[in-house]
């Protein structure tokens, strides 16, 4: 559709015999213009494999950070539990030494 009303357009330039510049000047808005569209059909096609990769890359983060989380945790519960285990073990002792003193 736009490139049948260029054509036109190019026609009644041509038959107003414009100066060398505004002829530079055309082609040159011309080209830019091509440009753009052509990024834009680029932009368009492409677009749909970054926004694939993007959400890969949350997914890993996500994953990344709850694995964090859960190393914490561990962190933290492993010295309640030795802490635990030190105290069944007096216990155990503190038993085992009554049974033997009575």
């Amino acid at each position: 559709e736009t490139v049948q009303e260029l054509i036109p357009l190019a026609r009644e330039m041509m038959a107003q015999k414009p100066s060398r510049k505004l002829v530079k000047l055309y082609v040159l808005g011309s080209v830019l213009a091509f440009f753009g569209v052509v990024i834009g059909l680029v932009e368009t096609v492409c677009s749909p494999f970054t926004a694939a990769s993007r959400l890969r890359d949350r997914e890993a983060a996500v994953a990344e950070l709850q694995a964090a989380r859960e190393r914490k945790v561990l962190e933290t519960q492993a010295p309640l539990e030795k802490g635990k285990q030190q105290e069944a073990v007096l216990c155990s002792r503190a038993l085992s030494n009554r049974l033997h003193a009575s």
